[in-house]
């Protein structure tokens, strides 16, 4: 079994930057690609970025290409999103998943192809 914490939510202005981190603990001796998700209230949760368990591929969705940055850092254990330029509508509780196994290049947009979640870290974006 494999736990996911993350951290590093909170408040910023528009325009500001704020870095979240997830650390994997418990079964990590596998390899496994990560992601990114956030879900606002009221809404569907919705895909961020993704990112191979090798580091040598990413994925991000299109609303946040440029701004974001996600990594990964096996040693770690350790996904972690850098985002900048925050606009109002980033404000979410954001999610970070893991897969039990991939390819060296698997990346994946899908909720359903992750096997674990950490428990979502608020980030609110004032203007």
């Amino acid at each position: 079994q494999v736990q996911l914490v993350e951290s590093g939510g909170g408040l910023v202005l528009a325009g500001g930057s704020l870095s979240l981190s997830c650390a994997a603990s418990g079964r990590t001796d596998s390899n496994f690609p990560m992601g990114w998700f956030r879900q606002a209230p009221g809404k569907e949760r919705e895909f961020v970025a993704a990112i191979s368990w090798s580091g040598v591929r990413t994925y991000y969705a299109d609303s946040v290409k440029g701004r974001f940055t996600i990594s990964i850092d096996n040693a770690k254990n350790t996904v972690y999103l850098q985002m900048s330029s925050l606009k109002p509508e980033d404000t979410a509780v954001y999610y970070c998943a893991a897969r039990r196994s991939g390819s060296y290049y698997f990346t994946s947009k899908y909720a359903d192809e992750y096997d674990y979640w950490g428990q979502g870290t608020q980030v609110t974006v004032s203007s």
